[in-house]
């Protein structure tokens, strides 16, 4: 069984399963693979003593540590997976900005994980950065690689009267994502499969993205970026909605960028696509060291650091 795929097509039962986490006062940050792998490794986390430990931290749990009740939610939407002595739940359920998500359960091996973590923070920061104080009507909105959805739900709270899409190739991440957008009352969210924009019509006035930003030698989908240090998604994307975006539509993309000796590729080849159009840009470091471990492998030998960034761009009116 995936981290995500369910044994039971019941999206209802876990749309409840999400309402009665949020009722009991559920919450839970989600950090970084390597700090969790830590935190879990210390003798007395061995095994699950709450609703944080089993639907957060994904540790291992006695039936009898929760109601029969939550049990039969998880049983009836696929996530409960049990063993012989102890039972673990095959997603997790984060906060984030008043919500709740559900994404996959740790660790993020199979090929079709849905990512949520620091930098979904980041990303949902940057977002409400961008829309704040805006003047200009935003109607169309879309959300690409979407995951389990926050950047379109946070982009559908701050914008009510928008059309928002919610896009990726991750089957088990539409549905998480679908399941995400109605338990934040978003009934309205589309989310549709599509590789970038292909499968969507029309040009929009705000195009968000997270994309995955590492090399991985496993090349999973939430993590691998591609081409030249992992930037290669970000740089399609970039390319993308210069093409889509209406007049005065903004793009925000949060993503990562390897800096090598002093110098930043991403964002040497991001401003020469830039030049080309007319548009107005800024582009920010929030966070000048991310995922150092990774500087260990091979496609990062010559790297000094990755960063995660956040560029926005405003297509002239």
């Amino acid at each position: 069984m995936s981290s995500t795929s369910p044994r039971h097509d019941d999206d209802a039962a876990l749309l409840s399963l999400g309402q009665a986490l949020r009722e009991a006062g559920y919450h839970f940050t989600t950090i970084t693979p390597a700090t969790h792998a830590r935190v879990n490794a210390r003798p007395e986390n061995a095994q699950a003593r709450s609703l944080a430990d089993v639907f957060g931290w994904s540790r291992p749990f006695q039936p009898e540590l929760l109601p029969s009740s939550l049990l039969q939610l998880m049983e009836r939407s696929g996530v409960l997976i049990r063993g012989d002595q102890f039972c673990r739940c095959a997603v997790r359920a984060s906060t984030l900005d008043g919500e709740l998500f559900f994404h996959s359960a740790f660790p993020t091996t199979a090929l079709d994980s849905v990512f949520f973590g620091p930098d979904t923070y980041r990303f949902a920061a940057a977002i409400a950065h961008a829309l704040r104080g805006r003047d200009r009507l935003v109607q169309r909105a879309v959300d690409i690689g979407c995951g389990a959805g926050p950047g379109g739900i946070v982009a559908a709270k701050i914008l009510p009267q928008a059309e928002v899409f919610m896009v990726d190739i991750n089957e088990a991440a539409l549905r998480l994502a679908r399941i995400n957008a109605r338990l934040a009352g978003l009934a309205g969210v589309t989310a549709r499969h599509s590789n970038l924009l292909t499968s969507l019509e029309g040009e929009f006035d705000l195009v968000m993205a997270n994309p995955p930003y590492l090399v991985d030698p496993s090349e999973r989908a939430y993590r691998h970026g591609g081409g030249p240090l992992g930037a290669g998604l970000s740089l399609a994307i970039l390319d993308t909605a210069l093409e889509r975006l209406s007049p005065g539509g903004t793009l925000v993309l949060y993503t990562g960028a390897a800096v090598v000796n002093g110098d930043d590729p991403f964002r040497a080849a991001a401003a020469a696509r830039l030049a080309r159009g007319r548009v107005r840009w800024t582009y920010r470091e929030v966070d000048p060291d991310v995922f150092g471990e990774e500087l260990e492998a091979e496609a990062y030998r010559h790297a000094d650091r990755i960063a995660a960034v956040v560029l926005t761009v405003e297509q002239d009116g």
